[in-house]
């Protein structure tokens, strides 16, 4: 019996040793992949560089600089293969302008990642991306994802320009309730087809299943804590379609789903869900509540005056079930704007 036992003991110490061994080897492997990387990318950008600096020097420039780019491209594509194609070479030439500074690129990003950036004409906006896809540790597809949902305009749509990239850079740890919240948000991802009929505990049985992708959506900040929440009040018992936490505001994020139009009604029955949480359940040292009512269509007279003038707690927020086009974002912006100016004292 001792015998089997000290093989079983021999057995398990070697499997964690062998654990241990291979972590070393993934860890050290995943640190030369982002060397490597890190390394390509700032030869590109050293490639995009001379472009620019041959391109300055010579005459008729546009006429030059495509003669350049075409005969440097066959040599090395002769050389180095297809990854120095002419279109390659724009490319770092595009990125070396976008980046003229070399120390501002990081060495957490990927050449894939940059390609994509350099597309952006907004040098806030890419600032904007670089500090999100860095903290959260996005993939090329997770950052592509959301540049596509335009998630820096629906931002904007609530805070200034210089409050978003602060709080994605780190610079300053978000406060309210708008800074974390997004509307409309974007559940292209949960394959739902807008015209099909479908009842709210498939929206909320989808976004289960596809929860990674949610958390995305959501963004920073946010752990799953319950589906379905059960609480009696009274001896009525009533359920929370899902609750979150959220580590950045410290504060439980309840979501009521509803598919059709809201009414006061339903924001009445979330703000009952918010006070229980603050009264029942949040810690003495965490910040009030968030209940988010992610609704169909939001009508935004009924959301102004079912609450109080200075609520800080409850959030209306329209899903879309697709990627909304930029120009559906700038005509609620320009909405936004025109809302806030009528709201203002004359």
């Amino acid at each position: 019996m001792n015998s089997r036992l000290n093989t079983l003991l021999k057995y398990s110490a070697m499997q964690l040793l062998l654990d241990d061994i291979r972590g070393i080897i993934a860890q050290a492997r995943e640190r030369v992949a982002r060397s490597i990387n890190h390394e390509l990318t700032v030869a590109y950008w050293h490639i995009g560089r001379r472009l620019v600096e041959e391109e300055q020097g010579g005459q008729e420039r546009a006429e030059y600089g495509k003669r350049l780019v075409t005969e440097i491209a066959q040599h090395l594509t002769q050389e180095f293969g297809s990854g120095f194609s002419a279109n390659n070479l724009w490319l770092m030439r595009q990125f070396y302008q976008a980046f003229p500074i070399l120390h501002t690129l990081s060495g957490e990003l990927t050449w894939s990642h940059y390609k994509f950036l350099v597309r952006l004409d907004d040098p806030e906006k890419r600032e904007f991306y670089i500090a999100e896809a860095v903290k959260n540790a996005w993939s090329v597809r997770q950052m592509e994802r959301q540049i596509n949902a335009l998630l820096y305009e629906r931002l904007l749509m609530s805070q200034d320009k210089e409050s978003v990239l602060a709080v994605a850079k780190g610079e300053r740890q978000p406060t309210e309730p708008h800074e974390i919240i997004k509307d409309p948000t974007v559940l292209e991802f949960l394959g739902l087809k807008p015209q099909a009929a479908y009842y709210e505990s498939d929206l909320e049985q989808a976004i289960i299943t596809h929860l990674q992708a949610f958390l995305l959506e959501l963004g920073n900040g946010f752990s799953f804590v319950a589906r379905q929440k059960r609480i009696i009040l009274g001896g009525d018992e009533f359920k929370i379609d899902l609750v979150f936490y959220n580590r950045l505001l410290q504060c439980f994020v309840l979501f009521d789903i509803k598919i059709d139009k809201i009414t006061h009604q339903d924001l009445g029955q979330l703000q009952m869900y918010v006070n229980y949480y603050d009264r029942d359940m949040k810690a003495d040292f965490e910040n009030p509540t968030i209940g988010v009512l992610l609704c169909a269509d939001k009508n935004d007279i009924v959301v102004r005056y079912s609450l109080p003038e200075n609520n800080r707690q409850i959030v209306a927020s329209k899903y879309q079930l697709h990627l909304p086009t930029e120009a559906q974002l700038r005509e609620e912006v320009q909405k936004e704007l025109e809302r806030f100016s009528s709201d203002e004292p004359e």
